[in-house]
């Protein structure tokens, strides 16, 4: 079976035949993506994987090949374990998902871009400034060799979503003058501890817990929060945002070094305000709502009840198909590529990262945050080198007490 070949010579080119794609970073989300990639385009074949551990790498692929048979094409030569894992994998491909911890994230898309690869990429996009900056640079250099950007602010593929911002943005309820989002919701999974795990591994499996793995619970799952309140300022970004934020309930050393719960005030130039909520506390009142404050009116966002609702001069409401906004995703993404048409959304997922990254620079330090500030931020919390053995620092910050770097 001919291959459409390495996407060096075809990249901002329709491309048609068959598309190798690969995988790196195995776990859940990774797994779906593999799977909402091969069914947007009945030509594409998984063609290889890499993951840092070699039980979630199987595990992985022994779902997907129940799923999609000899569509899933993956001897052992093609599957990689390890740190740089994500090498051998752009060496193989035409189309790359990754998934993997965000902390990897900029060095991933920045490899990948380099070697001309199409992208997939999940949310958030990096841990600190640096990393943000690391991407935005990554984005221009995809636009200009053509190549399709994709990322997983998955909400902005939601029919009901975009029906909804689309009049927001054309004007159905004024001018936009606040925004309130929340994403409160309780704790999520832990792995105990195996005896022949060094402490990098522990850490590791246990990324959501340490701030220079996951960018804290703001970051990593909040963002789609972040993104949202972004996105209904029409991706402009905020002037400054002050903000609190703390560890009542995971207090354990277990839980490593993030917050469970945060509260952000951002402010724009044009005088608006955005606010997001968010916290991981088992027993609470969980939601994840949106509400978009207008001159003429109040959006009423509910993705999780696919309730889409304008109240004010001119109500209305979404009563259109609902879709799975992850497959959308995909369905765009490989359009894009067989089209030659790129999609780049690497500025918007960089900038919707910076803000909440932001929100975390503020609730750390206690200090009111400008934009400027947390762009250039000299902050860098992932390693020169990644390596099994000794984890990284996990300092609690405390409010009024940690530096802003």
């Amino acid at each position: 079976m001919p291959f459409a070949g390495l996407a060096s010579p075809l990249a901002g080119k329709p491309m048609a035949g068959p598309l190798r794609v690969g995988l790196v970073g195995c776990g859940g989300r990774g797994t779906g993506a593999a799977m909402q990639a091969l069914n947007a385009d009945k030509e594409v074949i998984l063609w290889s994987v890499g993951d840092l551990f070699a039980d979630r790498l199987e595990s992985s692929l022994s779902g997907l090949k129940e799923n999609f048979g000899d569509r899933v094409q993956i001897p052992e030569e093609r599957r990689f374990v390890g740190f740089d894992a994500y090498k051998k994998v752009i060496e193989q491909v035409d189309v790359i998902l990754f998934a993997t911890p965000p902390a990897f994230r900029p060095m991933h898309l920045a490899a990948a871009i380099e070697a001309d690869l199409h992208v997939f990429c999940e949310k958030p996009i990096a841990v600190d400034a640096h990393g943000v900056r690391s991407v935005l640079a990554t984005a221009k250099l995809a636009q200009e060799k053509g190549l399709s950007l994709a990322s997983g602010f998955c909400w902005r593929a939601a029919n009901g979503h975009r029906a909804i911002y689309n009049k927001v943005h054309q004007g159905g309820i004024g001018d936009v003058r606040h925004v309130y989002g929340t994403y409160l919701g309780g704790g999520l999974w832990y792995k105990k501890r195996q005896e022949n795990w060094t402490d990098m591994e522990y850490q590791l499996r246990n990324w959501l817990y340490y701030t220079a793995i996951s960018g804290d619970h703001i970051a990593e799952q909040a963002v789609h929060s972040v993104d949202k309140i972004m996105w209904a300022k029409n991706d402009v970004p905020p002037v400054s945002c002050t903000a609190i934020g703390g560890r009542e309930v995971r207090t354990e050393e277990k839980w490593g070094n993030i917050y469970d719960h945060f509260g952000v005030m951002y402010e724009w130039a044009d005088g608006s305000m955005g606010h997001l909520q968010c916290r991981q506390q088992n027993g609470a009142h969980s939601e994840n709502l949106d509400r978009i404050l207008g001159s003429n009116g109040v959006a009423y966002v509910d993705g999780w009840a696919g309730k889409f609702i304008i109240k004010g001069d001119t109500p209305w409401q979404y009563d259109g198909p609902g879709n799975n906004m992850y497959q959308t995703e995909h369905d765009e993404l490989f359009a894009s590529i067989r089209s030659g048409g790129a999609m780049n959304q690497g500025q918007d997922m960089a900038h919707s990262t910076l803000a909440a990254l932001m929100g975390r620079m503020s609730a750390y330090t206690g200090q009111r945050i400008t934009w400027e500030q947390a762009l250039n931020s000299e902050e860098r919390l992932t390693p020169d080198k990644w390596e099994f053995g000794p984890g990284l620092p996990a300092p609690i910050s405390k409010p009024g007490q940690t530096k802003f770097l």
